[in-house]
């Protein structure tokens, strides 16, 4: 009898554990490492008067959590491609890769499974629709710069919703006769909103896309949605598309599945720019909120699972001894991008500018010399770099996505270096990233995983009940993801 109860126990555990998920939220911060989290949560700890202290994010507060280590089929350090079709597919494969294995072989990801069983899907990011990590959703490529034929493959998806920057590359760069991508997915039924509002007066629609406003501000970024330390009133947020897409689902099907990335997280940390990388944290954070706020109405039918693709940077809190100063960073009012910009274009206005006009953006940006100290040696560094920009002699350098002018590198290096901050590289690192989960099937995700695990996971809280069996997340890798 004592033998019976216990089995029984386990049985009903298991059961309240797995096979109950009908809305999913998969949330992906792009180059999110555990310090980009902690490191945010510190900052905004240090900046409310508390510097030893934390203000946690709302991912941190979720009951289960873990790890995961994020190398790929042909390297130890993964890129966005090879880590986004792991994510949606349980698989790993070569950089560069989308939707295939390493011998051009299609993978199956978690979206395409659970459309093909019903449910409603939407894919939603930061960046342009066709970037790697929401490409990875529904786009089978061996070169994740086919930007048109990914964009076509999203038209092909029949995916219910779409939010993002927009196409990267919406008319083919080597026929300018290939129909235009936008065009080309209201032929599939999508409707486009441009903004917001749009989106609001277009709920009706069939099928949409809701990408940034077309107007003036809106182009200035074409590829992403602006910063969260940059963005103006009006600008298309993380948050407004969550908030859009979960009531144009909801209201169309009894299951839906959202993938939702925190792009810019690695834009920012590409830069190696720590006050920026932190704002976007906070940013994805917040659009995670809306997301609890559905949780919370239906707690037993609700997974939100959060990780990262890959940590970017090589991010350090700590640089020299036992201190961080994380509140100087507030003093920093743009992005290093929009700094940079802020340079580029004084010396297009004055071939020959003076070095107070250059101080002067230092002070009104980073707060040099303001708010916070610089040494008389540091003041000769960052002039010897103005002479040297000047002089033509010290170029732009060219990050992953973007080419920052040097004297916008060197100051926010500075404020980096007094706020204790360190990097290790402008590109990936191999860091395990972190895992955090609530709702059904949340169990899951503690401890040490791979990320081939997290996909399967993820589809076993979702379809298990259905199919009245279970399987070890083990079982659910490679072809078995739609064996299901």
């Amino acid at each position: 009898m004592k033998r019976f109860i216990i089995l029984l126990c386990i049985v009903l555990s298991t059961m309240s554990c797995f096979g109950q998920a009908k809305y999913i939220f998969y949330f992906i911060g792009d180059g999110m490492g555990s310090n980009q989290v902690l490191g945010a949560e510190m900052y905004r700890s240090a900046i409310q008067g508390e510097p030893l202290g934390r203000v946690q994010t709302l991912m941190t507060t979720f009951p289960y959590s873990g790890h995961a280590s994020t190398y790929s089929k042909s390297n130890g350090i993964t890129d966005s491609a090879a880590a986004g079709t792991c994510l949606a597919t349980g698989h790993k494969t070569t950089n560069g890769t989308l939707g295939l294995n390493e011998k051009g072989g299609y993978l199956k990801t978690i979206a395409e499974e659970l459309k093909e069983q019903g449910w409603g899907v939407g894919i939603m990011t930061t960046v342009a629709i066709d970037h790697a990590t929401p490409a990875a959703f529904y786009a089978h490529v061996p070169e994740r710069d086919q930007y048109y034929k990914i964009g076509q493959q999203l038209a092909e998806s029949k995916f219910d919703f779409f939010g993002g920057a927009g196409f990267h590359h919406p008319q083919g760069k080597k026929d300018n006769k290939e129909l235009n991508l936008y065009r080309n997915a209201e032929l599939y039924g999508y409707t486009i909103a441009h903004g917001i509002e749009e989106a609001v007066r277009m709920q009706n629609a069939e099928k949409m896309i809701l990408v940034q406003s077309t107007d003036d501000q809106g182009a200035k970024h074409g590829d992403n949605l602006p910063y969260a330390i940059d963005r103006k009133k009006g600008d298309l947020t993380l948050k407004q598309i969550v908030e859009t897409a979960i009531p144009f689902l909801d209201s169309r099907y009894e299951r839906f599945f959202m993938m939702v990335e925190g792009g810019m997280i690695d834009y920012a940390c590409h830069s190696d720019d720590a006050a920026t990388a932190f704002g976007e944290t906070w940013d994805m954070d917040e659009a995670m909120r809306i997301a609890y706020e559905f949780y919370k109405t239906h707690p037993d039918e609700t997974l939100i699972i959060v990780t990262a693709d890959h940590e970017t940077g090589g991010l350090a809190l700590g640089n020299s001894d036992y201190t961080l100063h994380l509140d100087v960073l507030q003093n920093q009012k743009c992005s290093l991008g929009a700094l940079s910009d802020l340079f580029t274009q004084l010396f297009q206005n004055n071939k020959k500018p003076s070095w107070d006009s250059v101080k002067k953006i230092y002070k009104e940006q980073l707060g040099l010399w303001e708010a916070v100290k610089v040494s008389s040696d540091e003041e000769k560094e960052l002039k010897a770099t103005y002479q040297a920009v000047l002089k033509g002699k010290a170029k732009d350098t060219k990050t992953m996505y973007k080419s920052i002018n040097k004297l916008g590198e060197a100051g926010v290096a500075l404020l980096n270096s007094k706020a204790h901050v360190g990097w290790t590289t402008r590109a990936h690192s191999a860091h395990a990233v972190p895992i955090f989960a609530i709702g059904a099937g949340a169990e899951q995700f503690t401890g040490w995983h791979d990320n081939t695990e997290i996909a399967p996971m993820i589809l076993k809280a979702a379809t298990e009940k259905a199919k009245g069996k279970i399987k070890s997340a083990s079982s659910l890798k490679l072809s078995s993801l739609s064996e299901l």
